[in-house]
């Protein structure tokens, strides 16, 4: 999504099948839906005390890739490195690898102004803590599991592009739970990143743009291209604007890459997804992300409430192994399917 200003960038359920089924959070997250989503709002749960600190590791092209996440970010992605190199710029809450949502209200729907987001609101700014409330973190060798309470983008007081929020609390009931498993059989530079976004029942909406994933990359990954269906590399501008092809931001000299590829589709429409590269000069950092538009069906007056799960790959090597990996993993999928 665009943003509404360059100092706070924008960011733009429920179980994965990756985790073994004795550590995945089945009793514990159905219990997190029903205190966070059907309550009354009368009647928030109680926040658990939960730390957001976990780090996850595993061989890559003959380093490592590592993935940190934070208290601070509400156990949101705060560094991504490989061959001693940093691949997010987490400066606000904001700027990570995360994901968002953006509904409409009332039929309206503007950048930001009804937003739920992972890792906090624009108003965390840099600071120590979270607007967004961690229920659940599972972290062990390549593994890692949360399922977070989102916070809205902005304040009730706030407002973005002349428009002013629509949420009418910091905190919202919208839940998100990510899985993410570094490297899977034959691809050790792939990230399995899977979501899910809990839509409460207690809301009406009949648009819907899911940011399932994206990231925000240090000032050196000015380099764009497009992962073409001939499995080569096209040149891209810097944007901003989404198009219908996988996107790879790399160094100038193709030595560090990150990529992304989703074979999922929206649930209301079975559109695939579309990915966004954008360029802030000012704030002098780059940003991709993978989207998935849902709308009400022609037959309901609404957008169904409940889970919206989307599966994506991210890949982190050079350019070049990018790439192989991403092709790769279309490859495999389409012989499955």
């Amino acid at each position: 999504m665009a943003p509404a200003a360059l100092q706070a960038l924008p960011r733009m359920s429920l179980l994965a099948s990756m985790a073994p089924a004795a550590r995945r959070p089945q009793r514990l997250v159905a219990t997190l839906i029903i205190l966070v989503v059907v309550l009354p709002r009368s009647t928030p749960a109680a926040p658990p005390s939960v730390s957001g600190d976990a780090v996850i590791r595993a061989p890559a092209g003959g380093s490592e890739i590592v993935i940190t996440t934070t208290s601070r970010l509400a156990g949101a992605i705060h560094s991504v490195r490989w061959n001693g190199h940093e691949f997010i710029d987490s400066l606000d809450h904001g700027r990570q690898l995360q994901s968002a949502s953006n509904l409409d209200v009332d039929g309206t729907l503007f950048n930001e102004t009804f937003n739920p987001t992972e890792a906090g609101c624009e108003r965390d700014m840099d600071g120590p803590t979270s607007t967004s409330r961690l229920l659940w973190l599972s972290a062990a060798e390549r593994e890692l599991s949360t399922v977070t309470q989102m916070a809205f983008w902005l304040r009730p007081d706030q407002q973005s592009g002349g428009h002013p929020a629509r949420n009418t609390t910091a905190l919202s009931n919208h839940l998100l739970q990510k899985e993410v498993q570094i490297g899977t059989p034959g691809f050790e530079h792939a990230i399995r990143y899977q979501v899910t976004f809990t839509v409460p029942f207690d809301e009406r909406h009949t648009r819907a743009t899911f940011e399932a994933l994206t990231g925000y990359m240090p000032a050196e990954f000015q380099t764009f291209h497009a992962l073409g269906d001939d499995d080569s590399l096209h040149a891209l501008s810097n944007g901003p604007g989404e198009q219908s092809l996988p996107v790879v931001l790399s160094t100038a000299d193709g030595g560090h890459a990150m990529g992304v590829w989703s074979p999922g589709t929206a649930h209301s429409t079975g559109l695939p997804a579309s990915y966004g590269r954008f360029w802030f000069e000012r704030a002098q950092v780059a940003k991709w992300n993978c989207v998935f538009r849902e709308r009400a069906r022609a037959d309901a007056q609404f957008l169904n409430a409940g889970s919206y799960r989307y599966l994506m790959w991210v890949a982190v090597g050079t350019r070049e192994q990018v790439r192989q990996t991403l092709v790769g993993l279309r490859m495999t999928h389409d012989e499955k399917h």
